[in-house]
This record gives C-alpha cells, structure tokens and sequence, in this order.
C-alpha cells in the first residue's frame, strides 16, 4: 500500500501521525482571517472617533491591548480568539455612563458561530441525548468546550423561553396575505404520544415569508387550530387573503369560524398523494400525469378540462380516486384567481413540508422522557434558523395588490377602467 509521506520539517509531529493536518490548516487559515477582520473593525472604530478629544488634546478612543484569548466553536472547528480591546473614555450624555465599543464580528458573550448555534437544535430534535453532544462533535470541531451537558440543557431552557416570547407577541403591526398551515408529528424525547406541532408560515405585504405561530396541539383538532386563530386575532392579526393547507386537517372548521372571509387553497402535495393511495400501483404513472395537466395548467379553464379527461380515464374503475379531486375541486383550483407568478408558491404547502422533512422521516426515539415544551423549542429554534435563507415569492409587489382586492383573470391583473365624466356626459 502507497503512503504519503511529508518532509516538511515544521509540520507539527502531532498533525502527521494522529491528526488532520488539512483540517489544522483550515483552523489557522480561520484564526488569521478572523484576527484581520477584527483589527479592522477595531482601526475602523478608532479611525471614526480620532477628532474626538480630551481637555488635554488626548484622544478619546484608543487601543487597550487584547482580550484573554478565547476559544471560539466555529463550522471549521475550534479556533483561538485574541480578540484586540478599544478604551472608549467618552460618557453617554443622557446616561452619564462610559460609552463602550461593541464587536459586530466578535460579540462579548459569543462562544458559538451561529452556524453551531444552528446545528444543536437539529441534533437534539433528531435525537441526539444532551449527554452524546460531546463525544458526537469533539472529533469534528477539535474540542468539546461548550458542549457539556448542562450547557446544552441551558440552551434549551433559553430556547423555550424565547419560543414563549415569541407566541406571545404583538401581530397588529404585520399583515399575513397568504397563509401555510400544516401539523408536523414529531417523536422528540416523548415516551407515550408524538408531539403534533400546529405550524403557520405566512407571506408579508412585502412578499417575505416568516413563522406566524407554533404550538403543539391535539391531533391537528378543529378546536386546537381554533384556539391557535383565536389567540392570533386576539394578538391582533388579520384574516389572511388566501390560506393553504392538507383537506384532512381541523384547521378549515376552524378558519371558518375564526377568519371566515380567507379563502381557501388545498395542497395538491397531499391531495396527489391521497389520489395515489387510492390507486393500484400500476396506475401511477399514467395518474401522475394525468393530475399533472390539472394542477400544471395554464389556466382554470384548461384546468377543468383536464379534470374531465381525468374522470374519464379513471372514473369508471377508481371512482373513490377522481372523487378525492372533483369533491374539492374549487379548493382545488382556487390559486388560479391570484396573480401567475404566486401560483406555483399556492398550489403546496411545501415551506413547511421542506422546512420539517428531515424532521418528518426521523424514526428513532431517543432515550429518556422529554416535554413538549422542549420540543416547541427545537422546533422553533430549526424553523428560526431556516427563515433566515426563505426567499420572497415570485413578483412580490403584487402581493399588496391582492391584499387591496386587484382582480386576476388567467394570472393577469384585470385593469379597472373607470368611466370619466366630460362636460356633464359620460366619455
């Protein structure tokens, strides 16, 4: 067998037999970049304030050495921080205290890139014990610090309080057009019954998307979703335009009763599945495509058409198929109303479904009783760091027109022509 062999007389001894020495270099490469970006921030800070003077024509704003080194958990492993310090003699005039520089890169109480922060929550719900952090992740970052296991414990403790905090926010101030709701099952530390999360995501008037509630609730029941849409109201939201979600759920019951003016969207990724089931594996293919033609269409009315030609290929033989189709039909086919490029956003409830995939498969149960609080928590803290990368939908600034009531005819805004009067005659 061929070995590699380095003569490299300052490679560390340690690095050619037991370690990784790629990995070291990625390391060193990440404490020097971080080490110049800090300097930086730190000249940048001293360079903005150099005019500001003491009575003695002394600056103000000066270097003061550097920070204890610390060690900094990072996607590239453990690296070492001397993080460079600022003496900022200048006094808050309305407080009367020491102004105090604050690193945007590097925050005081930092020990974690968010990255790692990230990935915690992840594991936990995907089973990992508090107890196995460490021995699960020294080998990739190069240390353990950190990672014990009542701080991860404390971590989750925080977790919890921030998703209370964020249930319980004020919802005046945003306005929710489109609206996903979906109820994720989840074995998280759980001995006796999975934890059913009722989640919402919902689209600003500025065509962003973001978590609008997550709590756990009762089997996805009309009433957990109802008292979910009552404590939004209640918060102050408003009913949404268009809401999207599976035909099995409680959630429309609930929405009737809560928002009874947003309209209702049914998700085809449920609903082809649900047709499938309900056909021989032989027919697959062809049914795919079929449904393919309806939920693809160009537009209601080619949409219908498709919906005909498939009750005619399956409606003799599989009649408890097509009827999954036609009996919801106009929930069905309701996006076609709303402008073209959000169609292909209104048709699934997929920001959910692809936010809780690696959540949904997940089969092993770890050991040990858990709460559902914690579980809320992970859930939260998995569906917090995913928004941050959710992109806006397609032509968002049509999204404050349907909000103002625009008609669409075939996916295209209807002009409204007013008639003008003219010297005292219509024109």
């Amino acid at each position: 067998m061929l070995t590699v062999v380095t003569n490299n007389e300052d490679t560390p001894a340690a690095l050619v037999v037991g370690g990784s020495l790629i990995d070291e270099i990625v390391r060193e490469g990440a404490r020097r970049m971080l080490a110049a970006a800090l300097e930086a921030e730190v000249g940048a800070y001293i360079a903005a304030h150099a005019d500001q003077l003491d009575e003695s024509g002394r600056r103000l704003v000066v270097r003061n050495g550097h920070a204890v080194p610390r060690q900094l958990l990072t996607s590239a492993g453990a690296v070492e921080v001397h993080a460079p310090r600022v003496n900022d003699k200048r006094v808050d005039e309305a407080t009367g205290e020491r102004k105090r520089f604050s690193s945007a890169i590097l925050p005081a109480w930092c020990r974690k890139s968010p990255k790692i922060t990230e990935v915690l929550p992840l594991l936990y719900l995907h089973g990992l014990s508090s107890q196995d952090f460490v021995p699960a992740l020294e080998g990739f970052l190069g240390t353990g610090a950190g990672l014990s296991a009542p701080t991860i414990t404390r971590l989750t403790t925080q977790w919890q309080d921030e998703a209370k905090r964020f249930n319980d926010r004020d919802l005046s101030s945003v306005d929710y057009v489109y609206l996903w709701a979906d109820g994720i099952h989840l074995n998280v530390r759980l001995d006796e019954e999975k934890l059913c999360l009722l989640v919402m995501i919902g689209v600003r008037v500025d065509g962003t998307k973001e978590l609008v509630a997550l709590t756990d609730g009762y089997r996805e029941s009309t009433e957990s979703w109802a008292d979910l849409l009552r404590d939004c109201k209640r918060r102050g939201m408003r009913a949404p335009v268009l809401a999207v979600g599976d035909g099995a759920l409680g959630f429309w019951g609930a929405l009737r009763e809560v928002f009874p003016e947003a309209r209702e969207q049914r998700c085809w990724f449920h609903k082809i599945a649900n047709v499938l089931g309900a056909l021989p594996r032989s027919a697959h293919p062809g049914a795919k495509k079929a449904l393919a033609e309806i939920w693809n269409a160009e537009d209601r009315d080619h949409a219908r058409r498709a919906v005909a030609a498939f009750k005619l290929a399956y409606g003799a033989k599989f009649g408890k198929a097509v009827a999954k189709i036609t009996d919801d039909l106009d929930e069905l086919l309701a996006f076609y109303d709303f402008p073209a490029e959000h169609w292909i956003h209104l048709r699934t409830t997929n920001p959910i479904e692809s936010t809780f995939a690696t959540v949904r498969h997940r089969t092993k149960v770890t050991k040990g009783p858990g709460s559902k609080a914690a579980g809320i928590a992970m859930a939260f803290k998995l569906i917090e760091a995913a928004q941050a990368r959710w992109r806006a939908v397609n032509a968002p600034h049509l999204v404050a027109l349907v909000r103002a009531g625009a008609r669409f005819e075939h996916g295209r805004l209807v002009e409204r022509h007013e008639p003008v009067a003219v010297e005292g005659r219509a024109a």
